[in-house]
């Protein structure tokens, strides 16, 4: 399950899907991630689904797999789809995209799956409306980490002796647990000065599965603002170029 149900998509979120939706042709093999921008997006492709378009997906969560079930998406998995052929894209959210669009994502809990799926695809594509753009990662102050449950006392140590203090996240004052059966620990962060070492010095901690950290995964990320959705792309360079498609 994921901590944040996804809620009714806005506007915003609509046009974003809309502009993901265009880069999906007939016959596509796409990977679905999970939220509400993901959401968005599996509304989306269902509403293009029932009027014919045909594509299968491989979902990243279990709520995206049963809404997308219930909207007459085909979906399979990566061991009957990826024999030779990758998925031609992986439509996800992000909680924090920096400039160099590196990202933080697990705030919904399904970091693992995503980034296996993201890893599936030839592209990953990123939707976020304009508050999700930070100048650093860690600027708003949380990196989820999924653990294996009965390491969960090891990692808290480990994390503190990095510096940086742990919370195991609950739901109704119980464990969250992933749809992999692993909880998820809300790490304090302050602007990451450098994300690929902290990423490397977590994930050596053993039961530490993944963290938040995705770093030069995104292909492209769209952004949704006030005045339109704007593409950005790793080529880019560093800052946030304002031209809109």
């Amino acid at each position: 399950m994921t901590a944040d149900a996804p809620a009714l998509t806005d506007p915003r979120l609509e046009a974003l899907a809309e502009h993901a939706l265009a880069l999906v042709r007939e016959g596509a093999l796409i990977g679905l991630g999970a939220g509400r921008a993901a959401t968005a997006f599996v509304r989306a492709v269902g509403r293009r689904v029932s009027r014919g378009l045909s594509v299968r997906a491989v979902p990243a969560s279990e709520a995206t797999a049963t809404l997308a079930r219930s909207l007459g998406i085909p979906l399979t998995g990566l061991e009957e789809s990826l024999d030779l052929t990758p998925l031609d894209l992986m439509v996800d959210g992000a909680d924090e995209v920096d400039p160099r669009l590196d990202m933080i994502k697990g705030y919904g809990g399904a970091l693992a799956r995503e980034r296996i799926v993201a890893a599936a695809a030839r592209r990953q594509v990123i939707l976020v409306g304009e508050e999700k753009l930070v100048p650093a990662l860690g600027s708003r102050g949380r990196l989820p980490v999924e653990v294996l449950p009965f390491a969960t006392a090891l990692c808290c140590r480990r994390i503190a002796a990095l510096g940086l203090a742990a919370r195991l996240r609950t739901v109704n004052d119980r464990p969250f647990l992933t749809d992999n059966g692993n909880v998820i620990l809300d790490v304090s962060v302050n602007p990451i000065a450098t994300p690929r070492e902290l990423h490397q010095s977590i994930r050596a901690i053993p039961g530490v599965v993944d963290t938040g950290l995705f770093l030069g995964t995104a292909s492209l990320v769209l952004v949704a603002g006030d005045h339109g959705v704007r593409e950005l792309t790793p080529a880019d360079g560093r800052g946030f170029p304002s031209h809109r498609r």
